[in-house]
């Protein structure tokens, strides 16, 4: 073979060569920020999921807050009731608040 033709293969197969090598660098820019969009959506679901959960926990406490309101509220009653009732004596009102506290 004449030595122009062994360049001119050499050069194209480096043309070829740089060619592919840009194409797989664009593919790989590519997946790189589909996997950016993809973590992206995965913390703004993780974020949703946290407020929620905050949320949740806010009304537990609420709701707790508020049992415990009634639970008072029902003892108190339960004290008036029993310093209503003449058939209760003092330590069956102590009877009943310490097996009110177990």
């Amino acid at each position: 073979m004449d030595t122009a033709v062994i360049v001119i293969i050499v050069i194209a197969i480096l043309i070829v060569l740089v060619i592919a090598w840009n194409i797989w660098r664009k593919r790989q820019a590519e997946q790189i920020e589909e996997r950016r969009v993809e973590a992206q959506g995965t913390r703004e679901e993780a974020q949703a999921a946290e407020r929620r959960a905050e949320q949740a926990r806010l009304q537990a406490e609420e709701q707790a807050e508020r049992a415990q309101r009634e639970r008072a509220a029902a003892e108190e009653l339960e004290r008036k009731a029993d310093e209503l009732d003449p058939d209760v004596t003092d330590d069956a009102t102590e009877d009943v608040k310490e097996d009110a506290r177990t």
